[in-house]
């Protein structure tokens, strides 16, 4: 290549650590003309994937010039017909390349590495995420190191507001212990494409703010509610902050408007933009179940339970929920459709010889199953 040999080697929080934080400040720079989001690792640059079973990163290096990193992290999880399909399924996120030297393979062989230390340690699957339209990184993936489309979830995002939401009064809510929701997700979304085995280790973590459940009053959750909700939240915001960036001034000067005509005016219900061009945290709302006809209201009543617990934290300006594409608790859950994602993009790839079958199987029947999205891979 002209600059050295390409090394590329495991990530040392010692040498490395200032080094990948001002690394990945350059690389989100942006096109000049499109909205981005800076992110604020806040000090730990493998935040993303610390909270995995099992995790690694990555460093490239052209003389002492770091020029890419990738992340990546290993679990457990349920496909096809669980209980009896496990997978071990490793997760690829973080690619970077300096702008300087891309279109030189970087990307791939940093992308190689990683499925080569997946192999190592009896990986299935490789998958990733990626936005629909990211063309550089569907080219990467797809054409160059043979992904192929497993998924298209739905991101729904919702601002938080100071304005607190209506909790229907036909509606109990109910905190459950750990323990009981362990066992109603392994109950009901054991067979949910993706499941994590270990569900409990992500509802202890300290980022799970907890569980709740919803039904309609009268009724008892000891019994059997005709109709019954629940869903999990995650504390994003703890992990890394957001701001963004490279915003038309429209949406600027409509925020600062929207903002001062609500607390003059308050009667007038002008949707509220929250500053976003500060550092801000998010919650993440995982696990949505549901069942029964009213089901789905109890599904919103939740969220605007989630949206007054956020709106009492200092810093959390969004709530932000991903399901499978085909999920239909994705019209129940409250998002403002320019903020969100309608298709997302998962990309899987078999590393053993004898998944590549069941690979076909999982890729090219339709997704009618609902997909478990891991908070810690957010």
């Amino acid at each position: 290549m002209g600059y050295g040999e390409l090394i590329i080697r495991s990530y040392d929080p010692q040498y490395d650590r200032t080094r990948v934080e001002d690394f990945e400040r350059k690389c989100e720079v942006g096109p000049a003309k499109r909205v981005f989001l800076f992110t604020d690792t806040l000090g730990d640059p493998i935040c993303r994937i610390r909270n995995s079973p099992i995790y690694k990163m990555l460093v490239a290096e052209l003389g002492n010039q770091l020029v890419g990193v990738i992340q990546g992290s290993i679990k457990l999880v349920t496909v096809h017909k669980p209980p009896n399909d496990l997978a071990k399924v490793g997760y690829i996120l973080g690619l970077r390349v300096s702008s300087l030297y891309r279109r030189r393979g970087i990307g791939s062989s940093l992308v190689i590495k990683l499925e080569e230390w997946f192999i190592a340690n009896d990986v299935d699957y490789g998958y990733m995420a990626t936005e629909k339209d990211n063309k550089a990184s569907v080219k990467l993936f797809v054409d160059r190191l043979s992904y192929v489309k497993f998924q298209t979830p739905t991101i729904l995002v919702n601002p938080v507001s100071h304005r607190m939401s209506r909790i229907s009064s036909n509606v109990e809510l109910a905190k459950l212990k750990v323990e009981e929701a362990e066992a109603i997700y392994r109950k009901f979304m054991s067979s949910t494409e993706f499941f994590p085995i270990d569900i409990g280790n992500i509802l202890r973590n300290k980022l799970s703010l907890g569980t709740w459940a919803a039904y309609p009053r009268g009724e008892s959750w000891g019994g059997v509610p005709s109709s019954w909700a629940m869903l999990s939240v995650w504390n994003s915001g703890e992990l890394f902050k957001l701001r963004l960036g490279n915003a038309p001034l429209s949406c600027l000067m409509y925020t600062k408007s929207s903002r001062l005509i609500e607390k003059l005016v308050p009667c007038v219900k002008l949707p509220c933009i929250p500053d976003f061009f500060r550092p801000f945290g998010f919650y993440f709302i995982y696990g949505v179940y549901r069942e029964g006809p009213l089901s789905g209201k109890l599904v919103r009543t939740l969220c605007r339970f989630v949206h007054n617990m956020a709106s009492k934290s200092k810093d959390c300006k969004v709530i932000v929920t991903e399901v499978g594409g085909s999920d239909t608790s994705r019209l129940h859950i409250p998002h403002w459709k320019s903020l969100s994602c309608p298709e997302d993009l998962w990309c899987i790839k078999a590393l053993k010889n004898e998944k590549k079958n069941s690979l076909h199987e999982l890729t090219k029947t339709p997704p009618t199953r609902a997909l478990f999205v891991d908070p810690r891979e957010v």
